[in-house]
């Protein structure tokens, strides 16, 4: 495959400023209100983590405060570039930092403009399509196949010489689920060679039984992975992650002017360095998630309800009973659940959270499904 042409930063900004003003699509019910908080809500709606970030997180913010008035410094980023490089054995010139889904979409989209498509699972997390559309990126959806996985042979098969990428969620959202092991690589080895296939890895570290990507990207295939400090590491009150892309592609990006450290605030790579230093914390929230992922889970059987077999931060379920009904016999119990995922409109996805949070869900389900 002949690689992707470049578009230089003043083409990038240039198209960033055409699309900024059309409105992106909102989650109804992805606003945590100052009223709703008040009640003492359990939120299972957005799949965040129920914990703080690593103690090292607050030490590193406090000891940049005194700084707040000046600009993030390109040698802090380069330090956090370095840490990913060595937790990823990547080179650093293959790392983009930043929650870059939506300006890679721009930047697709810059491509030959007005033309192309993007082939990605549907449902699905769509920041990445929903950016391009408005600059012209055509977005071809591919329904998940009957284990509510990526379908990888029809994901392949969508792929056209109008194809500038295929993205998926792995594990899934808002399904969770992992594509086979042999059968994940066998896709990335021969779609590889076709177009360019962007995995995005936001969930990767809840699951026991996974494969990472990355792998291609560091034997030179044309494979990007983005990963997200936002969920496990907690930090999705100053979002943050990064994209692990083909030399030809990080360059690319680069000349654009994606990963520019003023961009990424002070504080927030200051949080990132240390959130990352802190694997232990990384372990103690994996293991946490996995037992009470089990626990929600026994209780779906329980009550013979049909779930998929989530290896995130959530569950996501069949409903019996009407999507609207149910939501709001859960908002009742003081528990608010996710959005609608069409076309699966009788599934309900349930984000993990403490103990005591998972405890009230079971108390729900119970109450809601129980004989």
């Amino acid at each position: 495959m002949k690689p992707l042409s470049s578009i230089n930063k003043r083409q990038f900004l240039s198209l960033s400023a055409l699309t900024a003003f059309l409105p992106m699509a909102t989650q109804v019910l992805g606003k945590n209100s100052g009223k709703e908080a008040s009640k003492n809500l359990v939120y299972a709606n957005l799949n965040e983590n129920p914990f703080p970030p690593s103690p090292l997180v607050k030490q590193a913010i406090e000891a940049e405060l005194d700084q707040i008035g000046r600009y993030s410094e390109p040698a802090a980023a380069q330090k956090l570039v370095n840490q990913i490089a060595s937790l990823e054995n990547i080179d650093p010139d293959q790392i983009i930092l930043g929650e870059v889904l939506g300006s890679l979409g721009l930047f697709l989209a810059g491509i030959k403009p007005d033309q192309g498509n993007i082939v990605y699972s549907v449902p699905g997390y769509t920041a990445l399509v929903d950016a391009g559309k408005p600059a012209g990126l055509k977005g071809i959806g591919i329904a998940l196949n009957k284990a509510l996985q990526n379908d990888l042979p029809a994901l392949e098969k969508a792929i056209t010489a109008e194809t500038k990428a295929v993205y998926l969620v792995n594990p899934h959202n808002p399904s969770g689920t992992v594509n086979h092991h042999t059968d994940f690589s066998e896709f990335l080895a021969r779609a590889s060679q076709k177009t360019l296939i962007i995995v995005d890895e936001a969930y990767l570290e809840y699951a026991r039984f996974a494969q990472t990507a990355a792998s291609f990207t560091q034997k030179g295939a044309n494979v990007a992975v983005f990963r997200t400090l936002d969920k496990i590491y907690g930090l999705a009150g100053m979002p943050i992650g990064y994209l692990l892309a083909p030399k030809a592609l990080a360059a690319s990006l680069r000349e654009a002017g994606l990963g520019d450290p003023h961009d990424l605030g002070r504080l927030t790579v200051a949080a990132a360095r240390a959130a990352l230093s802190d694997q232990k914390r990384r372990l103690f929230i994996h293991d946490y998630t996995v037992k009470n992922r089990v626990r929600l889970t026994a209780a779906l059987d329980k009550l013979k309800l049909t779930h998929t077999e989530s290896e995130s931060n959530f569950v996501f379920f069949k409903t019996p009973i009407p999507f609207s009904e149910v939501r709001e016999k859960f908002y009742q119990s003081g528990i608010v659940v996710a959005r609608p995922f069409p076309p699966l409109n009788d599934w309900i996805r349930l984000s993990l959270g403490r103990d005591e949070e998972v405890s009230r869900i079971i108390t729900a389900l119970n109450r809601i499904f129980g004989a």
